[in-house]
């Protein structure tokens, strides 16, 4: 793959509205997976957010460049050779470079490039000013003070600042470059290093100036240029002093560099074979710079290889997009367990035998009643029944009504060590199926977003507002009562004909007449008969009071798998939702700032 032009990305021209879109575009990503996203991952997205709005807010007319390299690769040496003049103080001990020093090549249009109030001048010594007045070459001609290139320079934190006449130095083609010499990435003054690393996640176009010795050093591939995988047209490497090697040799060494390169992943950068000292390559190399420099793209382009890298790494971290919306097959797995936990089963049944009770309360044979009245209702036991009093809805409104169901508990006394098992298996396993395919991250945040534990008192809520007695009773209940008190008072009846008849033979008083149904007594008839017939009619009464009651716990088991499903979708499905829309939001927005479509 041949090398494309310095400053010239791959999908052709870049605009710095395509680049602020982008960077908005991350920005939006990053606040959607703050909750989850890597700690590191976030710091990297944010700093490349603020560096890209910081420069494209910054003079776009201006391209920096900057050389960077190991120790004694002749990165000054290079410099002074593309400006033509002694700007850059070369030498032999090391390190030479401790502070950056720019060489600005002024605009066309430019009125003065000169320093702005916000220059603050490095040397401080007679000597080094002397030198600096040395080095400096001829002036430019002065005028009024621009803000093009010393803001940038200011925001870059380079003081030392070196302007150069365009109408004497070989970089006239190269309007609006601004170059840096930067100190060694290898210095043993860690300020040194610091200051190089900060640089380089800053300018618009690198120059990595290498050496025959250490063109291949692991700790410059692995370190520095591997992180800049995908920033090709904003890379270039430069290996210098070829002049120490045969021509055989230089271009073996030039081969191999290109060799490693790709392997680092810049296949696209362009790599130049030069000589500080003899000038040879310095033409190619400064004719790179005019062209970056002319094209006005390299501080673009830089941006969105740089939002593209951390999106690219955001949009790894959101994982695989879901093929389907969450679950639902295994939904009503995870209401049945809560269900468990709530206690559902236990409420069913109790609301069974009090609708049992209660039948046999209002249609059983008046003078045993007040045997199964001895006997506690289940549901008072529970909370949830008790006396059929207006609710607070009626004596107090929505207020009061809301009020009560807040504070209202059951006397369930809450699920055992198995339900809650349960209960927290039945929710990891919904949470598992809906955050297949997603990263551990995410899925670990998912899990602590819907604990079990914070579900049981939303169940016993949703049990108490279950309302198990607010069916109204039968009506035949009220015709079998009213027949019980008929069939009551036959027997009564017929008791007390035989209690007279009883009376009066005690009495010796004469015996009136008593009619007979064949061989029996109307009175006995009557007395025995009715009782017969009371005790019948409860038992029918009971069997279909039974009937009545399984139906009623239907009614009232589904009333409650409705409560514990809401529930579950209050606490474990919608939360899921909001989730994985705030993720697919962060993969779709990465993936817009990636330029992706």
């Amino acid at each position: 793959m041949a090398p494309r032009a310095v400053g010239m990305s791959a999908a052709g021209a870049s605009s710095p509205t395509d680049a602020r879109g982008r960077t908005d575009a991350l920005d939006e990503a990053v606040a959607l997976g703050r909750r989850w996203l890597p700690a590191d991952l976030l710091a990297r997205a944010d700093a490349v957010v603020e560096r890209a709005r910081r420069r494209l807010a910054l003079s776009g007319e201006h391209t920096v460049v900057a050389l960077a390299g190991p120790t004694g690769a002749g990165k000054s040496s290079l410099v002074n050779a593309l400006a033509g003049t002694a700007v850059a103080r070369p030498g032999i001990l090391r390190p030479t470079t401790g502070q950056p020093l720019a060489v600005i090549v002024p605009d066309v249009d430019a009125a003065d490039p000169s320093p702005g109030a916000g220059e603050r001048p490095a040397p401080t010594s007679r000597p080094e000013r002397a030198w600096r007045r040395r080095s400096r070459g001829p002036a430019a001609p002065a005028a009024t003070v621009g803000s093009g290139p010393h803001e940038l320079l200011d925001w870059l934190a380079v003081d030392e600042r070196t302007v150069v006449d365009r109408s004497r130095s070989p970089l006239s083609a190269a309007t609006g470059l601004v170059l840096l010499d930067l100190p060694d990435h290898d210095s043993v003054v860690t300020e040194h290093r610091a200051i190089s690393e900060r640089l380089y996640d800053r300018v618009d176009l690198l120059v990595w100036v290498v050496d025959p010795q250490k063109y291949a050093d692991a700790a410059l591939h692995v370190r520095y240029l591997r992180p800049l995988a995908g920033h090709d047209t904003v890379v270039v490497l430069v290996l210098n002093q070829v002049d120490r090697l045969g021509p055989d040799d230089a271009r073996a060494c030039l081969a191999d560099l290109r060799r490693i390169v790709a392997a680092d992943g810049l296949t696209g950068a362009r790599v130049l074979a030069v000589s500080a000292t003899t000038g040879e390559g310095v033409d190619d190399l400064r004719a790179a710079l005019a062209e970056a420099a002319r094209r006005r793209r390299a501080a673009t382009d830089r941006v969105l290889a740089d939002v593209r890298s951390s999106a690219l790494a955001v949009v790894e971290a959101c994982g695989d997009a879901p093929r389907h919306a969450l679950p639902q097959r295994a939904r009503p797995a995870l209401v049945d367990a809560l269900e468990e936990a709530a206690g559902v089963r236990a409420v069913v049944e109790a609301t069974r035998v009090s609708a049992v009770r209660r039948a046999r309360a209002a249609t059983g044979w008046p003078p045993t009643r007040w045997v199964g009245r001895w006997r506690a209702d289940p549901l008072r036991r529970l909370g949830l029944g008790g006396s059929r009093r207006p609710s607070a809805s009626r004596r107090g409104g929505e207020g009061a009504a809301a009020d009560e169901a807040a504070t209202r508990r059951s006397s369930l006394g809450g699920p055992g060590a198995a339900a809650r098992a349960r209960a927290a298996l039945g929710v990891r396993d919904y949470v598992d199926a809906a955050t297949a395919g997603a990263p551990d991250a995410w899925v670990l945040e998912a899990r602590s977003t819907v604990g079990a534990a914070d579900l049981v008192d939303a169940l016993d809520q949703a049990v108490v507002r279950v309302d198990a007695t607010s069916a109204p009773d039968p009506r035949w209940w009220r015709a079998v009562a009213a027949l019980q008190w008929g069939v009551l008072g036959v027997a009564v009846a017929g008791v007390l004909w035989l209690a007279a008849l009883a009376l009066a033979g005690y009495l010796r008083l004469p015996e009136p007449p008593t009619p007979q149904w064949g061989t029996v007594p109307w009175p006995t008839v009557l007395a025995v008969g009715g009782a017969v017939l009371g005790l019948l009619v409860a038992l029918v009464a009971r069997v279909a009071a039974s009937v009545g009651a399984r139906r009623r716990a239907r009614g009232v088991r589904r009333a409650l798998r409705g409560a514990v499903d809401d529930v579950a979708g209050r606490l474990v499905v919608d939360p899921l939702v909001a989730d994985q829309v705030a993720r697919d939001g962060c993969r779709h927005a990465a993936t817009r700032a990636a330029g992706r479509r």
